[in-house]
């Protein structure tokens, strides 16, 4: 059977790509596309060329074709009438081939393949032209953002979340492009606050992808990663006709890939910071000046407080381009009429008091904020209040629940966030620490009687189908799960981890250094299957990290094993040290490391946690996974799973 998809009307939903069974036994034998933008019309074939329903609309129709065709053993593909690029790791390994760094803070290649013809912003006009979408971004509603990402949990990341769940609450068709991801590379393209589905992912990957691959010329080879991602983004928002594109920069501003839009309609800079210093500069006047650079002639731009070295560089530059910069407070909780933000943390109001000026900016330029605004009143709309309560980003001061069918709902919790700078590791410190402390005083009030604490547990609990053991005694104890990338200061890290958990009375019971599944150098999916084998791992980062501990906690240098690089099953028997008092079960000189284990991989870890709460059930263990967004994003994988 052959399918004929025309691109002519816009669809209820896209085709997929895949070769999903029509019904067991049958494939469709061809897929065949007319690619402009979002499919709509479908013509099913046979073998002999005839139309099986000649006519027919697709959106009459696909909801039933496409449904059955997906139900049906939707888990088995075959490939033997499909090219093999048709499927979704396919299009990772396409992905994967273009990061031309083979670990991060290494210079790309393309400059030398280049011969330093094309600079980076040049290059992408060229690729733009090339996909026939120069003409096309210049009608996209921008709303532009740049900051400092590993301060304060990714400062514009987080305003970017809250302007698209405010305008999408507005009424309006939102696209967003943000990075990194955590365990798929769609999250970074939303649509209406949902991820890119696969099929259109697809559709639009290989679009690009073919037109690129058929125009590249030897001095301008395909695109480094994050710029073919930013050119896909502004082919996903053009062809998916989104009323605001809300567009989060790579890194620095002035020569990041997204600096190709020649007129946002508003830009936002964050709270700065010390990050990415190799590339950005060694002070925050330096940084700020990268930052500055998506500030446009004439268009509006807010910013946040920032220090006064950062601050004059922002002005001078607004000035130099006639831009009417405005500095905007953190939001005032008394604004939000009881309504909490969706965000956890002090400084997500910041972030939201950034996303309302830009939100009311757009608003305004477009002609939109009147119905919004009538009234003279300073109170928020009701849209901007359901936008600020409903955004949420994954991998952020995130809680997850252990939900395996070992263990009883609520025994072990994962508590997530990408901190990777000592800002962001502060933030990250005191948030954990507040929350673990409502959680347990929440937990001894259900022990006491306080009924409705009581329910809610047991409600949770009944959703996963899991004993609950909330009227028991329980104790609670704290484990680090930790890694970092080795161009992070981890004698930074650690010890503004260490020192602000303890400043609100929490201490961890065990601290774990694992190695992150993903690399640098590989884009997966979220069903990719990861290696196992960790025999050859090479863990002399995890054990520096160890070794950094054990000086924090004892006061001097740890003297490891004669091979410090090996893995010791035996410093994860149980024998007590996650529960009882660890101080007094350490002892560094006789290499007794109680307080500190390196374990060879992520699924050993968890099984290993699971373990330890099946052995002892009288115990609550709340886990901090923090250090890296490449662990977060494998500790989710793996949980899901």
């Amino acid at each position: 059977m052959h399918v004929h998809i025309n691109t002519c009307l816009r669809p209820e939903i896209s085709v997929v790509p895949f070769s999903y069974r029509r019904k067991p036994g049958q494939f469709f034998s061809k897929i065949t596309w007319n690619t402009v933008c979002r499919p709509a019309c479908l013509d099913l074939h046979d073998n002999t060329g005839q139309a099986s329903s000649p006519g027919l609309r697709y959106k009459t129709w696909s909801f039933q074709v496409i449904e059955k065709m997906r139900s049906d053993e939707v888990g088995e593909r075959s490939f033997q009438d499909f090219p093999v690029s048709s499927s979704y790791e396919t299009a990772m390994e396409a992905l994967s081939s273009l990061i031309y760094c083979q670990k991060r803070g290494d210079k790309s290649s393309i400059d030398g393949i280049t011969k330093g013809r094309y600079g980076k912003l040049e290059r992408m006009h060229i690729y733009l032209k090339m996909l026939g979408l120069e003409e096309q971004i210049a009608g996209l509603k921008i709303i532009h953002v740049a900051g400092t990402k590993g301060k304060k949990f990714l400062l514009q990341g987080s305003t970017c979340i809250f302007c698209e769940a405010i305008l999408r609450e507005c009424g309006f068709r939102t696209g967003l492009f943000t990075s990194p991801h955590l365990i798929d590379v769609r999250e970074r393209f939303r649509i209406d606050g949902l991820d890119i589905s696969e099929d259109k992912f697809l559709q639009y990957f290989w679009d690009c992808w073919n037109q690129l691959k058929e125009k590249i010329m030897e001095d301008l080879p395909m695109p480094p990663l994050f710029q073919f991602l930013t050119l896909l983004a502004f082919k996903i928002f053009t062809c998916e006709k989104v009323d605001v594109a809300i567009i989060e920069v790579g890194l620095g501003g002035m020569r990041d890939s997204t600096n190709v839009i020649k007129e946002p309609l508003v830009c936002g800079i964050s709270s700065l910071g010390m990050d990415h210093t190799e590339v950005l500069g060694k002070t925050l006047a330096e940084i700020a000046s990268h930052k500055a650079g998506i500030f446009k002639p004439q268009i509006p731009a807010f910013t946040v407080p920032q220090p006064s070295e950062a601050m004059d560089v922002l002005q001078k530059r607004a000035s130099n381009l006639m831009v009417p910069l405005e500095v905007v407070h953190p939001l005032d909780p008394e604004k939000l009429n009881g309504v909490k933000l969706s965000l956890s943390g002090d400084h997500q109001f910041i972030n939201a008091g950034l996303a309302v000026a830009l939100c009311r900016c757009w608003l305004r330029r477009t002609g939109k904020s009147k119905e919004l605004f009538e009234s003279s009143s300073s109170d928020l709309p009701e849209e901007f209040l359901r936008g600020l309560s409903t955004a949420y980003l994954s991998g952020r001061a995130q809680v997850v629940h252990d939900t395996s069918e070992e263990i009883s709902y609520g025994d072990l919790i994962f508590y997530l966030d990408g901190a990777h700078s000592p800002e962001s590791m502060e933030v990250c410190a005191k948030w954990f620490s507040s929350t673990v402390k409502e959680e347990n005083i929440s937990s001894s009030s259900s022990s006491s009687g306080n009924e409705k604490v009581k329910e809610l547990w047991s409600n949770c609990a009944a959703q996963h189908g899991k004993q609950n053991f909330v009227g028991s005694e329980r104790t609670s104890k704290q484990v680090l799960l930790f890694n970092c990338m080795d161009t992070r200061d981890p004698k930074a890290l650690l010890p503004q981890l260490v020192n602000t958990c303890a400043s609100s009375g929490i201490h961890f019971s065990k601290a774990l250094f694992v190695p992150s599944m993903s690399t640098y150098n590989k884009v997966t999916s979220g069903a990719t299957v990861m290696p196992t084998d960790c025999s050859t791992k090479d863990l002399s980062w995890q054990f520096t990290l160890q070794r950094i501990w054990e000086k924090i906690m004892h006061g001097k240098d740890a003297t490891l094993e004669d091979n410090p690089n090996k893995y010791n099953p035996e410093s994860l028997t149980f024998d007590g040290s996650l529960y009882g008092d660890f101080p007094q079960r350490c002892n560094p000189s006789d290499r007794h490391f109680a307080c500190s284990a390196v374990i060879p991989s992520l699924p050993l870890t968890i099984k290993w946690l699971r373990d330890s709460v099946k052995e002892n059930p009288s115990v609550r263990v709340q886990v901090l996974v923090t250090g890296s967004l490449h662990l977060v994003g494998d500790v989710l994988k793996l949980l899901r799973r």
